[in-house]
């Protein structure tokens, strides 16, 4: 194989007006994904950015209007928030199913948690056309329709015996149009992603590592379509048989893993915990003080002797049911994240069978923006909560008299990376 020889085959390939068209169509997609990305991302940070302004102003509010520790807690709300990583243009995830942002205050968690857990999942099963998207689902059918020709259309034009003969060598006639095509192909999917990744502050290695992903990808696919493309059938066969792996292997098997995986695991929904915990909060009015006191010390014996109650309403006795009402509802939640990691955990192997859906795997886990990073964003939820009744429980059950600047050392959320040079960027 010479220089000549790629020149040849690359004008050539060239020559074929579909060539051209199909891949400024591939370039038209990447630009359009990489833009609406970019412009969620942007959306998002500037939220986050609003919402902790409006979060700062209100809790001052709260503290200048009230000098109990009972209203305070129970006025004060608490911005938590998933930031979006510098991937997340490229892959969005599951950010538009699971929530991202939260006003938290120290009442039952469970409800707050679960409240906004009432998306129908089935009406974002389609997503959103992000860069993920494009390289996963389009990506391989913008090759079928390149390559599934590559020697059909010179059997059908009587040249291909005489190409064969006059080549070379082997990889320098069939070998070496479908590397230019991929190449190509590559590279017009490529551009507007490091575009958009130098654009959101990308690291350098994460770039280089998203491209060979997507590089390796068209390479399977290629090679599957070479392979196909050497049976002596009629093009439009050779597409149709390339087209039927594709709608199998991106559309039909995700989608009967998906049912297949939730006949395997039930369990219970966000409903069912968001009923069973407003249910024990709401039975607790009507309940004496000692049931209520009772089990909450069972599970915080450090305030045994602290649970006296005077009057008809104190806010120990008010806090301690809403923790109680948490309590009951907590096998529940459990159940419910095993099942949800179950499902995801199986997910995984019926990725295997489709590469479209290992692909997207693997790139919304890079980006921070699967499952599992939605769940580490509960986990933090969960953590920062706890320790604000950790905070507030020793002045309810010890009655300490209100001081203002002992709010100073209340808990704030810390997002589990630093996203600040993204949230100045976008106020």
């Amino acid at each position: 194989m010479s220089w000549s020889d790629i020149r040849r085959e690359a004008a050539f390939v060239l020559r074929k007006k579909s060539v051209p068209l199909l891949l400024l169509a591939g370039f038209a997609l990447s630009l359009f994904a990489v833009w609406t990305g970019t412009v969620e991302v942007a959306q998002q940070q500037t939220t986050i950015g609003r919402l902790l302004e409006g979060d700062k102003t209100d809790r001052q509010e709260v503290t200048h209007k009230h000098n109990d520790y009972g209203y305070i807690a129970y006025y004060t709300f608490h911005l938590t928030y998933a930031p979006p990583a510098p991937l997340a243009f490229a892959a969005l995830g599951v950010r538009d199913v699971y929530p991202w942002k939260h006003r938290i205050r120290m009442l039952a968690l469970e409800g707050q948690i679960h409240e906004s857990d009432t998306q129908n999942p089935e009406l974002a099963l389609a997503g959103k056309i992000d860069f993920t998207f494009v390289i996963a689902v389009f990506a391989p059918l913008l090759l079928i329709l390149l390559l599934h020709d590559l020697r059909a259309a010179e059997r059908a034009a009587g040249r291909h015996d005489f190409l064969v003969v006059t080549a070379r060598t082997p990889a320098s006639l069939w070998p070496l149009r479908a590397g230019f095509i991929v190449l190509s192909l590559w590279l017009a999917l490529s551009i507007p992603f490091v575009g958009g990744a130098v654009a959101n502050s990308v690291p350098i290695g994460q770039m280089l590592l998203v491209s060979t992903v997507v590089l390796v990808y068209l390479l399977v696919w290629a090679a599957i379509c070479y392979w196909v493309s050497r049976f002596n059938f009629a093009a439009p066969v050779l597409a149709s048989l390339l087209l039927g792996g594709w709608l199998s292997t991106t559309f039909i098997v995700p989608a009967v893993g998906d049912v297949l995986i939730e006949q395997a695991y039930h369990g219970p929904e966000g409903g069912d915990i968001l009923m069973t915990q407003r249910e024990a909060v709401n039975g607790a009015w009507d309940l004496p003080h000692e049931t209520t006191m009772d089990a909450f010390v069972a599970s915080h014996p450090q305030w045994q002797g602290k649970t006296q109650t005077n009057s008809l309403f104190e806010w120990k006795w008010y806090y301690a049911f809403q923790q109680v009402g948490d309590e009951k509802a907590l096998p529940l939640a459990r159940a419910y994240q095993r099942v949800a990691e179950q499902r995801y955990a199986a997910a995984g192997w019926v990725a295997l069978l489709s590469p479209a859906a290992l692909l997207q795997r693997a790139l919304t886990n890079w980006a921070q923006t699967d499952a599992r990073a939605a769940w580490q964003y509960e986990r933090e939820i969960r953590a920062f909560h706890a320790d604000l009744r950790e905070f507030y429980y020793p002045f309810l059950f010890n009655g300490t008299p209100y001081s203002a600047a002992s709010l100073a050392e209340r808990p704030q959320f810390t997002p589990n990376y630093n996203t600040q040079n993204y949230l100045e960027r976008s106020q």
